[in-house]
């Protein structure tokens, strides 16, 4: 089971950066799907969140308007899109799967039930 997370990186601030989550061993098509970030010494918090056909999406505040969440059932991936980025961006990306099938999509951790392994992702001021 795993979920691979990449295409973090550094990048000055307003650029832009794609993150993939690829997942293989585990049901992917049928479960919402969630983007977390991690700085240091932060608390994991909820970035985006889609449904498990991709037909609503739930995004953090400080990245509505900047990030946008997508899933491509045909290749088990989510992705992160995330434009005119800044310093405070600076984390480690996180993708994970909501355990519940069918799923409405959520901002709480405690329902996702397989993670990804992180990206980097630095902005630069």
């Amino acid at each position: 089971v795993l979920l691979q997370a990449s295409g973090g990186g550094l990048v000055q601030a307003g650029g832009s950066l794609r993150l993939a989550c690829v997942a293989s061993g585990l049901i992917f098509s049928t479960h919402g799907m969630g983007w977390f970030r991690q700085a240091p010494g932060e608390v994991r918090e909820f970035v985006a969140a889609i449904t498990w056909s991709g037909g609503l999406t739930y995004y953090q505040d400080s990245v509505k308007g900047r990030f946008t969440i997508r899933r491509d059932n045909a290749k088990n991936t989510v992705y992160l899109e995330m434009n005119s980025l800044k310093p405070e961006d600076t984390a480690v990306y996180y993708c994970a799967r909501q355990a519940e099938t069918l799923g409405a999509g959520s901002m709480d951790p405690k329902v996702y039930d397989f993670w990804g392994q992180g990206t980097q992702v630095t902005v630069s001021s």
